[in-house]
């Protein structure tokens, strides 16, 4: 059987599969493609159908178990939790929220000068990247704040 008859045959089984084991959707498909491409990597030989599908049934379940213990290796906050931790006043909170959903390499930069304090030279040094890049990333940044602030304004 070839990886497209493989997909067409087994993907909703292993979907379900992973689904019980990881409780969430977008983990749970990023583990079916992930048995997917290890199907194309090792191109094991399979004696029948039954075999295939066990075959890929152990590892849906292995890369289950290695997300999973990714997870407890490595706690996630949500980032509700983060600037709940972080922040205190109502203003701050709806700052924090505005500069997530800016791109991350402005976002980067915005942060590093407005709220750790760095000047351009040195987040240019952090980030291996020019001043000129800095200030460029700054402005673009900036610039999408005020796109959002006279968005919410306007509401």
């Amino acid at each position: 059987m070839n990886l497209e008859e493989a997909v067409r045959t087994y993907s909703h089984m292993l979907y379900r599969i992973c689904i019980i084991m990881l409780r969430n959707e977008q983990d749970a498909q990023d583990a079916v493609q992930e048995i997917y491409c290890r199907y194309l990597e090792k191109a094991p030989v399979f004696t029948d159908t039954e075999h295939e599908k066990a075959w890929l049934i152990k590892a849906a379940a292995n890369r289950c178990r290695d997300m999973l213990r990714f997870r407890v290796r490595h706690p996630q906050i949500s980032i509700d939790e983060l600037a709940d931790s972080l922040i205190t006043g109502q203003e701050q909170q709806d700052t924090f929220t505005e500069l997530l959903e800016l791109p991350a390499r402005q976002r980067m930069v915005i942060y590093l000068y407005y709220v750790e304090g760095y000047r351009v030279k040195e987040i240019a040094q952090m980030l291996g990247i020019s001043q000129q890049a800095v200030k460029k990333r700054m402005q673009r940044g900036r610039e999408q704040l005020r796109v959002i602030w006279k968005e919410e304004c306007c509401r």
